[in-house]
């Protein structure tokens, strides 16, 4: 859990210097943009998916991209100091931190 905690800073900071419509103040912001992130993943998303289930499978699992937008954009107004410009900025970024983190797992498990 920690470790995915330090691929998603790396991943929220990777997307601050990539794409400009997401801005970060401080590593220390981004440490904590993550932990909120998880924590959001973590109790509002599965509510979220669940209540949009038919709208999900009707459009074969892309309306996920916009609930993990919308995920980042909720974190970006709990967390002073991480801003996201709109919501189209926090579609691109989320679907980034998204494939960042999931190369980088993919890195670290096949290594060990």
């Amino acid at each position: 859990m920690i470790l995915r905690l330090i691929l998603t800073t790396l991943a929220i900071l990777l997307v601050t210097n990539v794409y400009g419509g997401i801005e970060v103040d401080s590593i220390t912001t981004a440490v904590i943009a993550a932990v909120v992130l998880a924590l959001i993943n973590t109790i509002v998303r599965p509510v979220v998916v669940f209540l949009t289930l038919p709208l999900s499978m009707l459009t074969l699992g892309f309306f996920l991209l916009v609930i993990n937008a919308f995920m980042l954009y909720l974190a970006a107004w709990l967390v002073n100091g991480f801003d996201v410009g709109g919501f189209w900025d926090a579609l691109i970024a989320s679907f980034i931190i998204s494939v960042v983190v999931a190369l980088l797992s993919g890195m670290i498990k096949s290594k060990s």
